[in-house]
């Protein structure tokens, strides 16, 4: 009997559709300094070593008029949606290569949902 529930318990869980995690803003906020020496949000943001990221969510890549985009992401055809954006954050090279980008990524998906959750708010 014990194993029939388990098998059963196991069947719900696996048909169950995983539960998107929940981005801490504040925890965002922490993790971003880690971009700031790039790139900047804000209400003064311009672009740096790395394009301003306001409104990043839904902009055409390669799309600001006040930084210089490698040949790559000018060809990358790319919008930022959330997915589109994790993805980036966790393996830039992957998806854009030949980004001028210098960064290795964040591994962490509730890190990348917590910075999603910090950069809305721009």
């Amino acid at each position: 009997m014990r194993s029939y529930l388990l098998f059963v318990l196991l069947a719900i869980c696996q048909a169950a559709p995983a539960a998107a995690l929940v981005g801490d803003p504040k925890n965002g906020a922490f993790l971003f300094l880690r971009c700031a020496s790039c790139h900047a949000v804000g209400k003064y943001a311009s672009a740096g070593y790395g394009p301003q990221l306001n409104g990043i969510i839904g902009r055409r890549a390669a799309s600001t008029k006040d930084f210089k985009y490698s040949e790559a992401m000018k060809k990358s055809g790319l919008t930022w949606d959330e997915k589109t954006l994790m993805a980036f954050l966790r393996a830039p090279h992957d998806v854009v290569p030949g980004t001028s980008m210098r960064f290795l990524g964040v591994k962490s998906e509730q890190q990348l949902a917590d910075l999603l959750s910090y950069m809305r708010a721009f």
